[in-house]
């Protein structure tokens, strides 16, 4: 047997792509099980309009679709090719919209992909029937076209048939069988297949088949309408299927492909059409297959209206046939990969589009094998990603049919998210409230960004304004909170802040087996340490604190930091793990005068010598026990102070009527991510991710490769001599060209690197941004430029940090 048994739910797109990518890294112990027939199965792939355009605001999403696009190339079924290169053309009918293909062009440069603005005349030359007056400009990628989607799975069932991959149409899975806690096989409506493996590639199914392993996924099938038109007058004598591009209006939520001499359709203007995986039917050859629902041509009625004027030889047309096609939808729009939290074996790779179809299966037959993923930085992926209220029946079908709502949509990066809200807010929210706290959303949580009673700060300081894009969900307080915060004092709540409680005997041990830095240290320590992958990619960055033996509190980043550790916990039961997160909260107490807040309200000494930095202890603060952390986020002196929720309101209480005769201020995260990047502190998920190792990230300090073994060690040996690229600090003086991230960075015309955070520094005077470049370019002083919308804006790399490089302020 050449690797464990596998059995693949469902032969779409994602399971033939899955069963090919994973028998030619040598398992050819697979079944691909389908309810309908093979090729065209009858799920959202058999009806897939095909159109594949790369350009996303995910770097990730963007590479699964070039490997998708070049595996696709290569792909043929009896000489008919699986993919026809024509192109994708995105047009503009609003100076909005324009500008909004100028950000989308830098983004498709950032990640490596040619690109080209185009002017209306130029849209015309590429797409004829585009009516030339009803255009500004366009955006064109050159790679991106259309794929034969069902011929796709046919060339991919074929490669994988010839390894010995077994595909079975016709077999309904009726239970995946479990045994003390893994997968043991499906069963089907023709009997019992074993497996080692089972995965979920069942698409709008995905649900209902997941629910039989205990598993919530968070997907809503929501129909989208596609019509095609008759024959069009002016495509008379077309023989080639396509031979324009793809072309989408976003400004109408309407996107258009070839069809010989008549055109395709695609709509997402209409109202969400929400339905049940439960009640889709199974395939049913006397039907029309299932994923297919009937069109409701009264919603169509707008797109035809807007089609006709948009392309005006469609007039003479008309439209012949249209369907209500079901596809998967997810409440932040990225796929759902990996294994299930509670049943070993179980894995699903859900929610994927043709668009990404072939890179998910190299990437899941990547994390399958070799047991992390070497091509793609999954961790936006990743199914385990979730809080618990992300997994209500309420939260996925409001935010999915929201997504469905605005997925041409021109979106901040800011933008907040609608209902339902707010979910989660932390003991502070009715005093934030009282403040004018402007809130986003954070993991649920209600987090302020800044707080209109803070006003008069502004007056009398030099508080540049960015420029309209940027000043989107920005306030010159965010400037004045920021500045304050250096001057005197200033409350900030980290209760977004993920916290987990690791407890037991073998706490410390397991902590140092994950961690790159040394954290069995002595009570009170605190420590600033790496997760790693075993490729040695950065998997979170967090904070270790030891407040007793066999205790330790960890600052962690998200629910995946969560799932990493008890995925890790030994066998034997003597370590636990809990998320402590929603019964405590956390102020940072940070500035110059935070001592003087601070040390009159608890008899425990907090002077320099009584706490030091990065140490650790409980106090009273008057009447609330805390745990005191001397850290700081922002560069100053101060302390995360945490304590139970039930007390947190007169913890801020106390805090606050202590810092106002003092000048205090309370802040928020718009100040937060100022002071942070003028301090270079990074930010995992933005600044460095999965795909990134300590020494490029500019983090290599947080490793002790002089300590036992981790996971990543041996990795990281042999990646710590090779580093070609690395988190660089760029300033930017022009105080009105405010960058936001994912951004292009040029050297002359050469696009070279991305920014990831990007924010104003209000102490030092200068815009600041984080940007991955080749090391190269990476010395003191370097000129460059940032591509911003149809901008260049002239940035230079700078020493870091920008602020307080001696570390005085923060260890005063």
């Amino acid at each position: 047997m050449a690797g464990p048994r596998v059995v693949i739910i469902g032969a779409g797109v994602v399971g033939a792509a899955l069963a090919d990518e994973i028998s030619a890294r040598g398992w050819t112990e697979v079944t691909v099980v389908d309810q309908g027939p093979l090729p065209a199965t009858g799920g959202s792939t058999s009806h897939a309009p095909g159109l594949v355009f790369q350009t996303n605001s995910s770097k990730t999403m963007t590479e699964l679709a070039r490997y998708t696009v070049e595996k696709f190339c290569s792909l043929d079924v009896d000489g008919k090719s699986c993919f026809l290169q024509v192109g994708g053309l995105e047009v503009a009918t609003t100076p909005e919209r324009l500008a909004e293909l100028h950000r989308r062009h830098g983004w498709i440069t950032a990640w490596g992909i040619e690109s080209r603005l185009l002017t209306a005349d130029e849209c015309v030359e590429q797409h004829p029937l585009v009516d030339r007056d009803k255009v500004l400009g366009g955006l064109l990628v050159p790679t991106d076209g259309l794929a034969k989607a069902v011929l796709a799975v046919e060339a991919q069932i074929r490669r994988a048939g010839e390894r010995g991959v077994r595909f079975l149409a016709r077999h309904e899975v009726l239970d995946v069988l479990k045994a003390d806690g893994e997968v043991t096989g499906v069963l089907t409506d023709q009997g019992e297949i074993p497996a080692d493996i089972v995965v979920c590639c069942a698409g709008i199914w995905g649900p209902k088949i997941a629910r039989m392993a205990g598993m919530n996924l968070p997907l809503t099938p929501l129909a989208h309408q596609l019509a095609w038109t008759g024959p069009v007058p002016a495509l008379a004598g077309q023989t080639e299927e396509a031979v324009r591009p793809i072309l989408r209006h976003q400004d109408a939520d309407l996107y258009y492909r070839d069809r010989y001499d008549g055109i395709g359709i695609g709509y997402y203007g209409h109202r969400p059409m929400p339905i049940s995986a439960d009640d889709i039917r199974a395939f049913d050859d006397n039907a029309e297959m299932p994923s297919v629902l009937k069109f409701t041509e009264e919603d169509f009625e707008p797109a035809w209206a807007e089609t006709q004027s948009l392309l005006p030889s469609t007039r003479e047309a008309k439209i012949e046939e249209g369907i209500n096609g079901l596809f998967s939808f997810t409440t932040d729009n990225f796929p759902l990969l990996g294994e299930s939290q509670d049943v070993k074996g179980f894995w699903v790779a859900e929610a994927v589009w043709v668009t990404h179809s072939a890179g998910v299966g190299r990437a899941m037959a990547e994390w399958l094998v070799d047991g992390h993923c070497s091509s793609f930085d999954l961790h936006e992926c990743d199914v385990n990603r979730f809080e618990p209220h992300q997994l209500s029946p309420e939260y996925v079908l409001a935010r999915d049919c929201r997504n469905f709502e605005e997925v041409y949509d021109i979106l901040h990066p800011l933008q907040p998210s609608g209902d339902p809200r707010p979910i989660r807010t932390s003991p502070f929210h009715a005093r934030q409230q009282e403040h004018g706290a402007f809130f986003l959303e954070a993991n649920g949580w209600e987090r302020p960004q800044w707080y209109e009673a803070n006003a008069p700060l502004v007056e009398g300081r030099t508080i540049p304004t960015p420029n309209d894009w940027a000043a989107q969900f920005w306030s010159p307080i965010v400037g004045a909170e920021a500045q304050a915060t250096r001057e005197t004092v200033a409350l900030y709540d980290m209760t977004a802040l993920k916290r987990l409680e690791v407890s037991g005997p073998g706490a410390a041990d397991l902590l140092e087996r994950l961690c790159t830095g040394k954290v069995a240290k002595s009570v009170g320590s605190v420590t600033y340490t790496l997760l790693l992958d075993h490729d040695g990619g950065i998997r979170s960055d967090i904070t270790v604190a030891r407040l007793a033996r066999d205790l330790f509190q960890v600052g962690a980043n998200g629910n995946l930091d969560l799932d990493w550790f008890t995925r890790h916990l030994p066998a034997d039961g003597t370590v636990q793990v809990r998320d402590i997160t929603p019964g405590t909260c956390c102020i940072g107490l940070w500035g110059p005068l935070a001592r003087k807040v601070l040390q009159p309200l608890t008899e425990e000494d907090f002077s320099n010598d009584g706490l030091k930095y990065f140490r650790a202890k409980r106090a009273y603060i008057g009447s609330v026990p805390v745990t005191a952390m001397r850290l700081s986020y922002v560069g100053e002196l101060g302390w995360e102070l945490y304590t139970t929720a039930d007390q947190g309101q007169k913890l801020w209480d106390t805090l606050w009527q202590a810092a106002q005769p003092l000048g205090g201020v309370i802040a928020g995260r718009g100040a937060f991510n100022s002071l942070r990047l003028e301090k270079g502190y990074r930010s995992f998920g933005t600044d460095m991710t999965y795909e990134h190792d300590p020494y490029e990230a500019g983090v290599g300090f947080a490793v002790k490769l002089d300590k036992g073994d981790f996971i990543g060690k041996a990795a990281l040996e042999r990646r710590k001599s090779d580093v070609r690229r690395k988190l660089t600090c760029l300033t930017i003086a022009d105080p009105h060209s405010v960058v936001l991230g994912k951004e292009p960075v040029y050297d002359g015309d050469r696009a070279v690197g991305y920014v990831t955070s990007a924010a104003y520094g209000y102490t030092i005077g200068k815009g600041i941004a984080y940007a991955w470049l080749p090391t190269d370019l990476t010395t003191p002083g370097t000129a460059l430029h940032i591509g911003y919308f149809d901008q260049r804006v002239e940035a230079t790399v700078a020493e870091e940090p920008l602020f307080d490089p001696t570390m005085s302020r923060l260890r005063g």
